[in-house]
């Protein structure tokens, strides 16, 4: 099942403002497609409880970023960390093995093939590998773990359905529930709203708040829509040109100023007063 990182019993004495701690950290990352450098020293903090949202136009790194923090983009510079907290040093992801990190990593791609001649429950169980033994089959803990991340992503029902089957948004339903089943603590998405309809996109999102408030999962979350971004993150970090235009509380980040800077478009911000939510406006040329 998901699990929340360990926590000291009972209240805490009070001793002053807290250390921040990093799940996950990229520190001064430099970037490159080729020799074409596309992130350019950016520094990134994933902490346990927040989700982190990372926005921008296209080519603007953001999904590399994810990549790279995951071990799937190499490093030109900089270096990617697990664990740092007061008194524990942290441990560069280079030096973990491939089972290591995996259970305490895992990504959300874009771009995942459906596996023909498999049911959704075994697509689901991939998630599981981590934690196998030799030929040893599913424990009790691995089929509580798929059972439950089954459950929570909707795809319960069609467990026993090839995932050929499946449509585009179904299948991206199934490859979220295998990355909740690695139950890990820190958790990355690249766009995970793709291709859902309304009612999946929202309960996504749900989910990811699920993660950060009931489990205090660390979730970085790369997202094109930034209503969403605004819905979901805890912190979010707009992207320009492989650099961080501007960092912060969603209410800071997305400024008419900003977005129009680095999206080139007008926009109008507010805060609905119903829900205290932003509302982004883009003000194209043909007004309603």
């Amino acid at each position: 099942m998901l699990t929340s990182p360990s926590r000291p019993a009972g209240p805490a004495a009070d001793t002053g403002p807290a250390t921040p701690v990093s799940a996950l950290t990229g520190h001064d990352l430099v970037l490159r497609y080729g020799g074409t450098p596309v992130v350019h020293g950016v520094s990134l903090a994933l902490e346990p409880g927040r989700a982190t949202a990372l926005v921008g136009p296209n080519g603007s790194g953001k999904s590399t970023l994810l990549r790279a923090l995951c071990r799937l983009h190499r490093l030109d510079g900089g270096r990617v960390a697990l664990g740092a907290a007061p008194g524990r040093p942290e441990r560069d992801t280079a030096l973990l093995s491939a089972r290591q990190f995996a259970r305490e990593v895992t990504l959300f791609s874009q771009s995942r093939p459906a596996p023909q001649g498999l049911t959704v429950a075994e697509v689901v169980a991939f998630g599981r590998h981590p934690y196998r033994r030799g030929f040893a089959g599913p424990s009790a803990e691995d089929r509580s773990a798929v059972e439950h991340a089954m459950g929570v992503t909707g795809v319960r029902d069609m467990a026993g359905r090839p995932v050929g089957e499946l449509s585009g948004g179904e299948m991206q339903r199934v490859w979220l529930a295998a990355c909740l089943a690695q139950d890990t603590g820190v958790v990355l998405l690249d766009e995970p709203t793709n291709h859902l309809d309304l009612r999946y996109q929202i309960e996504t999102l749900d989910l990811v708040r699920d993660l950060v408030e009931d489990h205090g999962i660390a979730v970085g979350i790369v997202l094109h829509d930034l209503d969403h971004a605004s819905r979901v993150a805890d912190t979010l970090v707009l992207m320009r040109s492989g650099r961080v235009h501007a960092a912060g509380a969603p209410v800071d980040v997305l400024t008419a100023k900003n977005i129009g800077e680095v999206y080139d478009i007008r926009v109008e911000v507010a805060l609905d007063p119903r829900t205290g939510r932003l509302r982004i406006d883009p003000l194209g040329r043909h007004p309603a």
